[in-house]
């Protein structure tokens, strides 16, 4: 397993850094077996998962759910949970203490929340206080999708690509381990990542971040959404709608299930 440690290192020695989102059982077990870096239990599985337009219905326990069951199929993987919509909102001690069952409960190694404000940093240093590693999240932020008016690039005029470097520099003072940067112009987060001393993690952010995280489901065309930084690999997709249509044309023709599939087959003469 990745070890807090070794992040800076790996900054420091140029080496690319891997994260893939990751919701199951099997998907994780896959994930471990490729020896990707972190997994991160997004509440992208609001719209990966359970289909919804966006990221903001998926609750807590949903969450540490999937982060529970993430685990069992990724022992030896680095996971990272999010903290969904107003679970790091209201106070600092509800923040530390939503922060906890998803290290107690869901077994991940860090959590993850969105935003740079004065109140989002106010949360990072206390769930921080608890020893709990905790990531930043900076530039597309869903959780913000209806004020920031759509999915769409971020900080692209200086004034909001300097606030969004003031507020990279302060999330790392802040005690946080590493950054997330989306959907922010490559320049910009070159720039961040040279700033800092903690890792970046990019999606959509560019080549010179120090890492790169993909929602799985993007990388083998499950997903209704495709934007432009997600690249499919294979695409899965074609191949599971072929396998079905195989079943059903065999079901309905009889030649499912054949001798080789079925207990104690009958014999001719029964």
């Amino acid at each position: 397993m990745l070890k807090l440690h070794e992040l800076n290192k790996r900054k420091e020695r140029s080496e690319p850094l891997t994260m893939i989102t990751a919701y199951d059982y099997y998907t994780s077990k896959l994930v471990q077996q490729a020896e990707i870096d972190m997994i991160l239990v997004g509440d992208s599985l609001g719209m990966v998962v359970k289909g919804e337009k966006d990221t903001l219905g998926v609750t807590l326990d949903e969450i540490i759910y999937h982060t529970k069951i993430v685990r069992k199929g990724a022992d030896d993987t680095f996971i990272i949970a999010d903290l969904p919509f107003m679970t790091f909102h209201t106070s600092v001690e509800q923040s530390k203490i939503n922060a906890a069952r998803l290290i107690v409960e869901g077994a991940a190694n860090a959590v993850k929340l969105e935003g740079g404000s004065p109140s989002r940093l106010e949360m990072i240093r206390g769930i921080v206080d608890c020893e709990i590693p905790v990531v930043g999240h900076l530039g597309l932020t869903p959780q913000s999708i209806h004020k920031l008016g759509g999915y769409k690039v971020q900080a692209k005029q200086p004034d909001q690509a300097n606030q969004l470097i003031k507020e990279a520099k302060a999330i790392e003072e802040a005690g946080a381990i590493m950054l997330v940067l989306e959907a922010v112009p490559e320049q910009l987060a070159r720039q961040v990542t040279e700033e800092l001393n903690i890792v970046t993690i990019g999606i959509g952010a560019g080549r010179f971040t120090d890492g790169q995280v993909m929602v799985f489901h993007d990388l083998f065309n499950l997903s209704d959404i495709r934007p432009k930084f997600a690249k499919c690999y294979i695409d899965v997709a074609d191949i599971i709608r072929e396998g079905l249509k195989s079943y059903k044309e065999e079901v309905e023709s009889r030649k499912f299930p054949d001798i080789e599939h079925v207990y104690f087959p009958l014999t001719d003469t029964e």
